[in-house]
């Protein structure tokens, strides 16, 4: 599929820096955003703001800083190389190597699709008190359909409505409480560590940052590729591309902020502790009223099938890039990808009696692969083998590489405090 819009782009696209253009290429960003804005981030943020108010803020902000340079260091290896991750790592890998790291990354897009999949479901449950299992089902089936029966302008319509739904949903909400902006303000650029407050920390920085969106960026990205033998224009593309994902990690940053602020004006102020999304959805009624319940389930919804959307694309395109070969629905291997990884993910939620540990147990599971994916990248971006002179430079290096090791460890630290817990 992307293949094709290369060629056409190639023969059809002599772009100008210009508003018109920038807003013509904004999409890419976007869709990587529902995956940090999705029923995992949800959980985390309800519970940091119902827990510390305004306090974690910071780690919002801090973590979104994180994701953009990551996000625009991997869409950076899509424009230059024209090969997404998976594709670069089968290429540039020993074969053993890169059967090992991509199978790593199938699993955690298992993990992701089963998270994702489940906050729908539960979003289903509140709203028409359709069983989370058989909602599960339903929500397979209409994700494939989505998948396999549209276009990737389409899809990519079809997410950027869905995102605007989801933060109208939360300006509506915010609406409604009284917010001490004085605090959030200072909640966003102060750091601090309230006592108990680690794993909490952790999680919202593991829910921001996650592998799948890295393999997703590099391969969506070049559905904007105009030409890659201009060097003027691969410029461009690197200029439009940063712009696409700082506007999109700027929109993700405001709705995952939004989701602690009205947990902080709502749950902190009542000294209501709250861990499950329809405990917060329940509570929200003789709090702020029965349509701020209705409005956060939708909005729930909504964030469950755009990220399970990205997350099935996301597999595919890591199925796909095992046989070197990039994100193409009427290809075997990509619908092969894609359907197995949502089949499973659907499956094991099945096997879960307690929906809220499934999503814990995922985000742990995240937490082991996603070190992998990124110091992958630090790999393939840094190498001039793979990038030429768009190599990273030494300041870029060791930023990512901190990046990643402080990632590593944070991750291993929420692991053994998920597994004691």
């Amino acid at each position: 599929m992307f293949d094709f819009l290369k060629k056409e782009n190639t023969k059809h696209h002599k772009p100008k820096f210009g508003l018109k253009e920038l807003l013509h290429y904004v999409g890419p960003g976007l869709l990587v955003t529902v995956g940090f804005i999705d029923p995992g981030n949800w959980a985390s943020n309800i519970a940091a703001g119902s827990d510390y108010g305004y306090t974690l803020l910071w780690m919002v902000t801090l973590s979104t800083i994180m994701l953009i340079i990551l996000q625009h260091n991997v869409a950076h290896l899509g424009i230059v190389t024209g090969d997404c991750l998976a594709e670069a790592a089968h290429k540039h890998l020993k074969p053993w190597l890169s059967k090992i790291v991509l199978s790593t990354a199938v699993l955690a897009a298992v993990s992701t699709a089963m998270a994702e999949i489940l906050g729908a479901a539960i979003a289903l449950n509140l709203l028409f008190r359709i069983p989370v299992k058989l909602a599960s089902v339903l929500i397979l089936a209409l994700i494939l359909w989505m998948l396999f029966t549209n276009s990737y302008q389409k899809l990519e319509k079809w997410i950027i409505g869905f995102v605007s739904i989801i933060g109208l949903s939360f300006i509506y909400e915010l609406s409604l409480v009284n917010v001490d902006w004085n605090q959030a303000v200072r909640g966003w650029t102060t750091i601090e560590f309230p006592k108990g407050s680690m794993l909490i920390i952790m999680s919202v920085l593991g829910a921001v940052v996650m592998p799948h969106n890295l393999f997703l960026h590099s391969e969506i990205i070049q559905s904007r590729q105009w030409n890659l033998e201009d060097e003027s224009i691969q410029k461009l593309q690197l200029k439009y591309e940063f712009a696409d994902t700082l506007l999109s990690m700027i929109i993700g940053w405001a709705i995952n902020s939004a989701m602690i602020i009205l947990a902080a004006t709502t749950f902190f102020t009542k000294g209501e502790h709250v861990s499950e999304l329809g405990q917060a959805a329940q509570m929200l009624k003789p709090l702020v009223g029965p349509g701020a319940s209705i409005i956060f389930a939708v909005a729930l919804l909504f964030s469950g099938i755009a990220s399970t959307t990205t997350a099935g694309m996301a597999g595919g395109s890591i199925f796909a890039g095992m046989f070197g070969e990039p994100y193409d629905p009427d290809d075997l291997h990509t619908r092969f990808g894609v359907t197995w990884i949502l089949v499973i993910a659907a499956f094991v939620i099945f096997l879960i009696r307690d929906p809220f540990k499934g999503l814990v147990y995922s985000q742990m599971l995240l937490s082991v692969q996603l070190p992998i994916t990124v110091f992958l990248q630090i790999y393939l971006t840094s190498s001039e083998r793979v990038m030429g002179k768009y190599k990273n430079g030494l300041r870029d290096k060791i930023l990512l590489v901190a990046i990643g090791v402080i990632l590593t460890i944070l991750n291993i630290m929420l692991f053994i405090a998920a597994g004691k817990g």
